[in-house]
């Protein structure tokens, strides 16, 4: 029944857009040609984009003056510029000098059509400025390294130890033991207390800043690909480094599989674990917090949309696009949890394998031992 119901609703749902839509859509074609010049057609491709990508600026929102448009009010944060070419050296300043639309010219730089500063002179700039995603990552760990050093001093006195835990350990402790139980023993056995740190690190490093991309204004920093291939990388040079002999035999001359088919299953093993495994971390993280953002900002788009058409269109789908933001949204808070579960299990799960026979090994070793007591 409730899954009819669910249908049914979209129906409604449905009809409901493709009416006004309609309407707007004639309104327009009965529009004569002789009215005023159209105001600037609505983009909500390039709209979408600027939020996702990252800037020199946090901004927020725009209240514009239609009369004079340079007196419009820019809720947004400059943030600062730090630039060094050969002829004027280093120079710091703030983004706010460029202007709200980044078209002005300050101290010979400027940006261009792909919002990079360039010098006016053309000579090489080499930019080192604190766009947003980079503030946000240092509030992030600064945060980050604050909760855990808290938390570490409490149980250092005592306390979730003889007694009861308080404040933030009730919310981080069970996160903790779910990582050490589901994550890190499962997969890497007796070596779990080794790389519990780096699992843990990851995990909240990436929640945090999941959790923050969902403030409006903030950067999306887990939905950048410079992020997400760091983090990539960081996780390959681990699990790397986690190797042993009897992987690498396994990689390079798989045993019991004849030579013709060796010759095609090397290159493939090889490239899955110098590129597959780490590209399978880089793109889930990217493409699932990009697409989040984005269907958000698709269903707030369509308002606007909608009410370029036709007023009426714009406000009888509000209701609408507002409730299917509002449930995106909670499911996003979802998202950013499981995307962090995720990307911590896989790197888990890559770090296992890596010396999965010494780990059998070791094991049948333990057996041994235990029966020969």
């Amino acid at each position: 029944m409730s899954v009819q119901r669910i249908k049914s609703l979209l129906v409604v749902v449905f009809s409901i857009g493709v009416l006004l839509f309609s309407g707007a859509v004639f309104a327009q074609e009965n529009t004569p040609s002789t009215h005023e010049p159209t105001e600037e057609k609505l983009d909500p491709a390039k709209i979408i984009m600027d939020h996702i990508k990252d800037a020199h600026e946090f901004h927020f929102f725009t209240i514009e003056n239609k009369e004079n448009p340079h007196e419009s009010f820019h809720a947004s944060i400059p943030l600062p510029i730090i630039l060094y070419s050969p002829s004027k050296g280093f120079s710091v300043f703030s983004s706010a000098r460029f202007g709200h639309t980044g078209e002005e010219m300050y101290n010979g730089y400027k940006f261009n059509e792909n919002k990079e500063i360039v010098a006016e002179d053309k000579t090489a700039v080499y930019d080192f400025s604190l766009t947003k995603n980079v503030v946000q990552m240092i509030i992030a760990l600064t945060l980050l390294v604050l909760l855990m050093t808290g938390i570490a001093k409490k149980y250092k006195n005592g306390l979730g130890v003889t007694t009861a835990p308080t404040g933030w350990q009730n919310v981080i402790e069970p996160v903790i033991t779910f990582v050490r139980d589901d994550v890190a023993k499962p997969n890497l056995g007796h070596k779990w207390q080794k790389y519990l740190p780096y699992l843990l690190t990851v995990f909240f490093f990436i929640l945090i800043n999941n959790i923050f991309g969902l403030i409006p204004g903030s950067a999306n920093v887990t939905g950048n690909t410079a992020f997400t291939a760091v983090m990539g990388i960081i996780s390959a040079v681990v699990i790397l480094a986690s190797t042993n002999g009897h992987f690498w035999a396994h990689i390079l001359w798989p045993p019991g599989v004849p030579f013709l088919v060796k010759l095609i299953l090397i290159p493939v093993e090889l490239a899955g674990v110098l590129i597959i495994k780490p590209a399978a971390l880089i793109i889930r993280l990217f493409a699932n917090m990009v697409a989040g953002h984005i269907i958000i900002l698709s269903f707030i788009s369509l308002i606007f949309i909608f009410g370029a058409m036709n007023k009426g269109a714009g406000w009888g789908f509000s209701p609408v696009s507002i409730l299917f933001t509002v449930f995106i949204y909670f499911i996003e808070i979802l998202v950013a949890f499981i995307q962090a579960f995720i990307f911590t299990n896989l790197t888990a799960v890559f770090i296992g394998q890596s010396f999965e026979g010494e780990h059998d090994h070791h094991e049948a070793d333990e057996h041994h031992g235990t029966a020969t007591v």
